[in-house]
C-alpha cells in the first residue's frame, strides 16, 4: 500500500508557528511533529511506501524524515517548484504511482483507518473516494425564507448539518488521465469534473476523531487534546 502526503503548502493561516517551520513539522504535545504521527499511523496500518510532495521549506522536511527507515517505510520525494494545487503534484508523479493509492494532507490529525479507506476505494471501483466528516453549524439568528416581499417561512436559530472532506482520499491512477502534468489542478476541479461523468466519487463516512490543523485555534486545540488522545492517535504505532 502506497500513500502520497501533500506537504508543500506555506501554512499561511497558521503563522507565526510556520514562519520558520513547515506546517507538517509543527510539534504536537511537545513530543511529535504532525507528520511523524501520520507516518507512524501509516506504518502501523500496513503501508510500506510513501511519497512526500514538498515545496515550501521542503528541505527541512526532507532532513527530518529522511528515507523513512525509522518508521518502516520507503519514502521518496516529489519537489513542487511552484504551487500546483491539491491534485497537481500527483500529475508529475503518475508514472511512479501504483494503480490505487492513498492521498492525504500533511496537517491532518485523526484516528481514521487509512488502510480501510484504501480497501474501500478499491472495492468501490470509483475514480475517487473521499473521507467525510459530519459538521454542524448553528446560526445565531432567526432565519427567514422570502418570496419577493413576502415572508413564507421562519426558523429560530436553526442548525445546519453537512459533511466535509477530511483531506484524505483514495485515488485511482487512471483518474489522472487527461490532465496535463506541470499545470495546477485543485481537488475542487477534479471533483466537479467527476460529477459530470457517470462514475462520480465515492464517500467514506467517518465519525471518530478528526482535526484539520489549519489555524492557530486548531493548533492550540490539538495540543490541549493530545494528552488525552495520544493512545487513540498512536494505537499500534
Amino acid at each position: 500500500m502506497h500513500a502520497v502526503i501533500l506537504a508543500g503548502g506555506k501554512g499561511v493561516r497558521l503563522r507565526p508557528y510556520t514562519t520558520t517551520l513547515p506546517k507538517p513539522l509543527v510539534p504536537i504535545g511537545d513530543q511529535h511533529a504532525i507528520l511523524e504521527i501520520v507516518l507512524r499511523q501509516l506504518s502501523a496500518a500496513g503501508f510500506t511506501s510513501c511519497t512526500l510532495a514538498i515545496g515550501h521549506l521542503g528541505q527541512i522536511i526532507r532532513a527530518y524524515v529522511g528515507d523513512g527507515e525509522r518508521w518502516g517505510l520507503e519514502i521518496d520525494y516529489a519537489i513542487e517548484e511552484s504551487p500546483l494545487g491539491t491534485i497537481g503534484p500527483l500529475l508529475n508523479l503518475r508514472d511512479r504511482l501504483p494503480e490505487t493509492f492513498l492521498v492525504m494532507n500533511g496537517d491532518v490529525l485523526t484516528d481514521l483507518d487509512y488502510a480501510d479507506v484504501l480497501k474501500t476505494h478499491r472495492a468501490s471501483n470509483a475514480p475517487l473516494t473521499i473521507a467525510t466528516y459530519a459538521r454542524q453549524v448553528r446560526i445565531d439568528f432567526g432565519v427567514l425564507t422570502t418570496d419577493a416581499t413576502k415572508v413564507v417561512a421562519f426558523t429560530e436559530k436553526p442548525s445546519v448539518d453537512y459533511r466535509v472532506s477530511m483531506g484524505v482520499y483514495g485515488l485511482s491512477r487512471a483518474t489522472l488521465d487527461g490532465y496535463t502534468p506541470g499545470l495546477p489542478l485543485g481537488f475542487d476541479e477534479l471533483v466537479l469534473d467527476l460529477l459530470k461523468t457517470r462514475n462520480p466519487p465515492h464517500a467514506y463516512a467517518f465519525d471518530g476523531y478528526w482535526l484539520d490543523i489549519g489555524r492557530p485555534d486548531d493548533y492550540d486545540r490539538a495540543n490541549a487534546e493530545f494528552t488525552t488522545h495520544r493512545s487513540l492517535l498512536l494505537k499500534g504505532a
